[in-house]
């Protein structure tokens, strides 16, 4: 099993992905690369704590490549804007890779370059060594599976999930 920190604007839109992604294990919402070693969600929503909210995805690489979650993050969020997806903004929406390793470090610096191709700006992803994660607060975990009918699901969510159907269907769970 192999575990990246992503962070990609509102962690309920990656994790609403990932969690339909063949080969996923786990999708855990948390918090990571401020300073504050209590944050939570009103914390961290305030921009006082330089987290970002990402999300912990958990995969089997004999399933699905490391290449593919990366690419699929790629295609999730715009990582051509700084401190911001879309009506969110701040540092804690910030497009941000959290490695562990070395080895992390160099595919997500792949992963940037591959991408690049696709965005007609500078891909901004900050690509960082992990601090400590914090698990973000229970209601944030599988959001949309929880809220399916909630406005931001509907307005949000739903057409990045089109999107990863159009892209990525092989990957995806029916």
């Amino acid at each position: 099993m192999k575990t990246f920190v992503l962070g990609g604007g509102c962690f309920w839109c990656l994790d609403a992905v990932y969690q339909r992604t063949k080969g996923v294990e786990s999708v855990v919402s948390g918090y990571t690369g401020g300073h504050d070693p209590h944050p939570d969600y009103y914390s961290v929503c305030n921009g006082t704590t330089g987290h970002a909210e990402v999300v912990a995805v958990t995969f089997d690489e004999d399933i699905v490549p490391a290449e593919v979650i990366l690419d699929m993050f790629f295609a999730l969020h715009d990582p051509t804007t700084l401190n911001r997806q879309g009506y969110d903004v701040g540092t804690q929406y910030r497009s941000s890779m959290f490695y562990e390793t070395t080895e992390e470090k160099i595919l997500f610096t792949e992963a940037i370059e591959r991408n690049q191709q696709l965005w007609n700006d500078p891909i901004v992803t900050e690509v960082t060594r992990l601090p400590t994660f914090y698990v973000a607060e229970d209601f944030h975990q599988d959001y949309y599976a929880q809220n399916p009918e909630q406005g931001y699901c509907q307005v949000i969510i739903n057409p990045k999930l089109a999107k990863a159907r159009k892209y990525y269907s092989a990957w995806l769970n029916a």
